[in-house]
């Protein structure tokens, strides 16, 4: 179960990726639809909320359930692309235009210390430096479940803004 979701989260991962690379630094800034984020918003987004590391590396317990109790739960409402989500506001993305090069290097850095980690840490142990209140806390292997199934909900909001901005050129 680790393995298969670790290869998840980097596949998930690398598509963001090539999504983000595929656009300009102008296309990246654009507003497409009105009232939502930017491709680099949604980016900034993502950034943001992969800050996950020292979580991760934090403060951990034995888990007395399934280490991956909680991913259905998630993915079930991740995945429903018909209901709209607030973000919390300590990962909103900024209002400011977002810088193509500096995004993707973080994004990159961030991905890259999950992928190296993630194979070598216990990951059916519990993390208790930060929980999100709704579920309570997360193993670390329902941490890179969260992070894979949240980069999803983003891609398939990439690839409407993609294909907006290439059926308008």
């Amino acid at each position: 179960m680790e393995m298969r979701l670790l290869e998840v989260y980097d596949s998930v991962t690398i598509k963001l990726l090539q999504l983000l690379r595929s656009l300009t630094q102008d296309q990246l800034n654009e507003q497409v639809f009105e009232h939502h984020w930017t491709a680099g918003q949604i980016g900034d987004h993502l950034d943001k909320s992969y800050n996950v590391s020292s979580i991760l590396k934090g403060r951990v317990a034995h888990t007395h359930r399934p280490p991956d109790q909680k991913l259905g739960e998630i993915q079930e409402l991740f995945l429903n692309f018909d209901i709209k989500m607030e973000s919390p506001e300590a990962v909103l993305p900024t209002l400011k235009p977002i810088d193509k090069g500096k995004l993707l290097n973080r994004l990159e850095q961030k991905i890259q210390w999950v992928n190296d980690h993630g194979k070598t840490m216990d990951l059916s142990k519990t993390c208790l430096d930060f929980e999100i209140p709704e579920y309570g806390p997360f193993t670390r292997l329902e941490w890179i479940g969260f992070n894979t199934l949240h980069t999803q909900r983003h891609i398939h909001q990439l690839e409407q803004i993609i294909k907006h901005i290439r059926n308008d050129t």
